[in-house]
C-alpha cells in the first residue's frame, strides 16, 4: 500500500499464550466502553495533478498504540481507485484529479481491526471527503442576448431590464462564484447596478433623434479581482414612441381649383401635416374653420393621415369666383405631460378658385303648374315657361316638348319664347290633369339641355247632363196603401261641382197621365217614388168568400215542417191590444192586410208577439160559439235560426206570377201539402 508504514516483525508466541491473548482482546473489544475515532477535516482540492498520491487527511483510532497491531480498511465511493488509505496509520491519499462541478463530495467508510484476531477494534464509520473548489469556470449569460423597450423621454433612473449571469464554481466557498456587473458600452445614456445587473436610464432620450441603442454588459467573478474570469452580453434597447411632437403643415398656403360643374362630394385637393411621432401618437383630425365650412368640407384619411378637401355645396362661377378657407389639424391623442411644450395643433390657409364652365340653361322654376278651361278652342294659351343661359355669353335658348309622350298632340310650345298652347280642345272628364316635360337647349351648344315639369289642370264646365246611377226596375204589391214608398232612385253627373250636385226630379211627360204614382223630389242626389192610389187586383179566390182564416206556423225548432204546425184564428191578430174578455169574432176579410203589416212590425222573436199569440190562442180555445172555418195558410215567418229563406211572397218585390214553386216538390213528403197548395194557387192565378 502506497505510503503505508510497515511495523517490525514480532517474536513467536506459544499457542497457549496466543489463545489467551485472543481471549483478552475479544474481551476488551466487547467490554470497551469509551473508544472513538480521531478525525481531521477531510478536503480534496479539485483540478490537482501529481505523479504521486496527494495526502488529504488521516483517520485514527484512540486505541492505536502505534505498534502496528491495528489495520485500517477503507471502503465506499472511489475507495482503492481514487482514494487509498495506509492500513497502518489511517492516512488517506487521492490518486486522481477531481472535478467539483462533476462530483462535489464522496461518501466512504472506514474500520479498524486487530491484525491478529481480525476482530473489529472500531465499528465501521461513514465519513465524507469534500472536493474543494477552485476558480475554474467563467461566468455565463444563459438568456442573452437581451432586447428591451422603454418609452422615450423616460426620467433618469427608470428601470429598463435586468441581466443575469451564472458561474459554475462553488458560491459557498471563496469568491469564485461572486460576480460583479459593469457597463462596457452604453454610456452616458444607461447605467447598470454592479450586484444585481439591473440596467437603468441615465438620461432622457428622444426617439425622434435615435430610436435604438446597443449596450454591452460584463460580468466578472472573484468580485472583479485580478485574474478573475469574465463574460459579456449585448442588450438591444429600443425607445418606444410617445406623443411629444405636434403636427405641422408642410405649407403655410395651398392653392386649389374646382369647376362650377363639379357635383357635391367632388375631391378638391389634399393637405398634409407632418408628425414626427408614429402610430396612434401621429393620428390627427382635420377641420375647416370660418364661414366656408358650408361650401367645403375636409375629412381625414386614417391610412395616409392626409386631409381631403371635399365640395359640400355646388359653386357658381358667376356668383363667386374664389374662396379662402382656413384648415386646422389636431392630434387625436394628447399626452398631458407634454402640453407645456405648446398646443398640439397647426393651421394653414387654402385658396380655392372656381373655374368657369359652359352650363345648361336654367328654368325659373323646376316645376310649373298651369290651368285651362275644358273645351277651350285650339290655340288657347296655357302658360309660359322661361329659361336663360347662366353663363356670361348668355346664349339664346330654344324650347321644346319631350317627344316621348303622346301629350305632344295636345299641346305645343313656341321655340323662341316658351309659350304653351293647346292643339285641340280638352275634355276634363277624359283627363283632368296633363303632365308634360319641357326642354331648354342652348342654340350655340346643343349639348347643354335642361328640363322642367309642367303640370296642366283642366278646369271643369257644366257640359254633361245628369244620368241615373243605374237601370231601375221595381215592383209594388196590389194592396200598397197611398203614400207608401216604392223605390228610391239617384242620379250622377260627370261634371265637377265644388258645392256638390243638386238635381230636380220629376216624372217624364209621357208618365204624367198615370195617376197611380208620383215622385217626391228631395232636392239632392235621389228621389222617392210613392203610390198615390191603391190598386185593386182581382182575387184568385171565390168572390163569395167573406172571411179568411190563417194558420200561423211556428218553426222555432226547425223541425218537421207542416207536421209541427198549429192552426190559429188569424182574425184575432187584427189589433195588438190584448183582449182578456170574450168578444164576438169579427170578420177578418177587411182586416187581413192590416194584420200582415202588424206582423211585419213585430218580429217572431218579440216577447210581445209571443204573449199576444198565447192569449189569442186561449181566447179561441174557450169560445164555443165559433164554428170551424177553412183557412188560407201563409208562411210569413219561419222562426229564428232557420237556414231557409222566407217562403211568403208578401215581402217580395216580385209577384206570385213571376215566381216558380216547382222546387217545393223536391223537398220530400213533409212539404207535399205545401207544394200542392202553392202549385194550385199559381194555377188559379194563371
Amino acid at each position: 500500500m502506497f505510503g503505508g508504514i510497515k511495523s517490525p516483525p514480532k517474536p513467536r508466541q506459544s499457542t497457549q499464550n496466543h489463545s489467551a491473548q485472543n481471549t483478552d482482546l475479544s474481551f476488551m473489544a466487547v467490554r470497551r466502553v469509551k473508544r472513538g475515532w480521531l478525525w481531521e477535516p477531510l478536503f480534496a482540492t479539485e483540478e490537482q495533478i501529481s505523479l504521486s498520491p496527494i495526502y488529504i487527511g488521516q483517520l485514527k483510532s484512540d486505541l492505536d498504540k502505534q505498534d502496528g497491531n491495528l489495520k485500517y480498511i477503507l471502503t465506499g465511493e472511489g475507495a482503492g481507485s481514487i482514494f487509498v488509505m495506509d492500513e497502518y496509520d489511517g492516512k488517506i491519499y487521492v490518486k486522481q484529479k477531481l472535478d467539483r462541478e462533476k462530483k462535489p463530495f464522496y461518501s466512504l467508510r472506514a474500520k479498524a481491526i486487530n491484525r491478529s484476531t481480525h476482530l473489529p477494534v472500531e465499528p465501521e464509520s461513514e465519513f465524507i471527503i469534500k472536493v474543494r473548489d477552485v476558480n475554474d469556470h467563467e461566468p455565463q449569460f444563459l438568456d442573452g442576448p437581451y432586447e428591451a423597450t422603454v418609452p422615450e423621454m423616460s426620467p433618469e433612473g427608470t428601470s429598463v431590464i435586468q441581466v443575469t449571469a451564472t458561474d459554475g464554481d462553488d458560491p459557498s466557498y471563496g469568491n469564485s462564484a461572486r460576480l460583479l456587473y459593469s457597463l462596457i458600452q452604453g454610456q452616458p445614456y444607461f447605467s447598470v447596478e454592479p450586484k444585481t445587473g439591473v440596467i437603468r436610464m441615465a438620461a432622457q432620450m428622444d426617439r425622434e433623434t435615435k430610436d435604438q441603442y446597443l449596450v454591452i454588459i460584463q460580468a466578472k467573478d472573484m468580485v472583479g479581482q485580478p485574474g478573475a474570469f469574465s463574460a459579456t452580453v449585448t442588450v438591444t434597447i429600443n425607445l418606444s414612441d410617445v406623443n411629444d411632437n405636434p403636427p405641422k403643415f408642410q405649407q403655410r398656403l395651398y392653392h386649389m381649383s374646382v369647376s362650377e360643374e363639379a357635383p357635391v362630394g367632388t375631391t378638391v385637393g389634399k393637405v398634409f401635416a407632418e408628425d414626427n411621432d408614429i402610430g396612434e401618437n401621429a393620428a390627427m383630425n382635420y377641420s375647416i374653420e370660418g364661414d366656408s365650412s358650408h361650401v367645403f368640407d375636409i375629412i381625414t384619411n386614417n391610412e395616409t393621415q392626409e386631409g381631403i378637401i371635399l365640395l359640400k355645396k355646388t359653386v357658381d362661377y358667376e356668383s363667386k369666383r374664389r374662396y379662402s378657407i382656413q384648415a386646422k389639424v389636431v392630434n387625436k391623442y394628447i399626452d398631458e405631460r407634454f402640453l407645456k411644450e405648446g398646443p398640439f395643433e397647426d393651421k394653414t390657409i387654402i385658396k380655392i378658385n372656381v373655374e368657369d364652365a359652359d352650363e345648361p340653361p336654367v328654368f325659373t322654376s323646376e316645376n310649373y303648374v298651369m290651368e285651362i278651361v275644358e273645351g277651350a278652342m285650339s290655340g288657347s294659351l296655357v302658360g309660359v315657361v322661361t329659361a336663360r343661359d347662366p353663363d356670361n355669353d348668355d346664349s339664346p335658348v330654344r324650347y321644346s316638348i319631350v317627344q316621348s309622350t303622346p301629350l305632344k298632340r295636345l299641346f305645343s310650345i313656341s321655340e323662341q319664347n316658351g309659350t304653351i298652347i293647346t292643339t285641340k280642345p280638352l275634355d276634363r272628364e277624359i283627363a283632368s290633369w296633363h303632365n308634360i316635360t319641357v326642354t331648354a337647349t342652348e342654340t350655340r351648344n346643343p349639348e347643354k339641355i335642361s328640363e322642367a315639369n309642367v303640370y296642366i289642370q283642366v278646369l271643369d264646365i257644366n257640359d254633361n247632363a245628369p244620368e241615373f246611377a243605374k237601370y231601375y226596375e221595381t215592383f209594388v204589391c196590389e194592396n200598397a196603401v197611398s203614400g207608401q214608398l216604392i223605390k228610391t232612385i239617384s242620379a250622377v253627373d260627370q261634371d265637377d261641382s265644388a258645392e256638390g250636385h243638386h238635381f230636380n226630379f220629376s216624372l217624364a211627360p209621357e208618365a204624367t197621365n198615370n195617376s197611380h204614382f208620383t215622385v217626391k223630389d228631395n232636392q239632392v242626389f235621389f228621389l222617392a217614388i210613392v203610390t198615390i192610389k191603391q190598386q185593386k187586383k182581382k182575387s184568385p179566390f171565390s168572390e163569395k168568400m167573406e172571411e179568411f182564416r190563417e194558420n200561423i206556423v211556428s218553426y222555432d225548432d226547425e223541425g218537421g215542417g207542416e207536421e209541427d204546425t198549429e192552426a190559429f184564428d188569424i182574425s184575432a191578430l187584427r189589433t195588438r191590444t190584448l183582449m182578456r174578455t170574450h168578444k164576438p169574432r169579427r170578420k177578418v176579410t177587411s182586416e187581413i192586410h192590416n194584420l200582415y203589416r202588424q206582423s211585419l212590425q213585430v218580429g217572431p222573436d218579440s216577447a210581445i208577439f209571443r204573449q199576444f199569440i198565447s192569449e189569442k190562442l186561449e181566447e179561441a180555445n174557450t169560445d164555443p160559439t165559433v164554428p170551424p172555418y177553412d183557412s188560407l195558410q201563409t208562411y210569413a215567418f219561419e222562426g229564428t235560426g232557420s237556414l231557409a229563406g222566407s217562403l211568403s211572397s208578401l215581402g217580395s218585390n216580385m209577384s206570385d206570377a213571376d215566381q216558380s214553386y216547382d222546387y217545393l216538390a223536391d223537398w220530400g213528403p213533409h212539404f207535399k201539402q205545401l207544394a200542392g197548395m202553392y202549385t194550385s194557387h199559381r194555377s188559379v192565378g194563371d
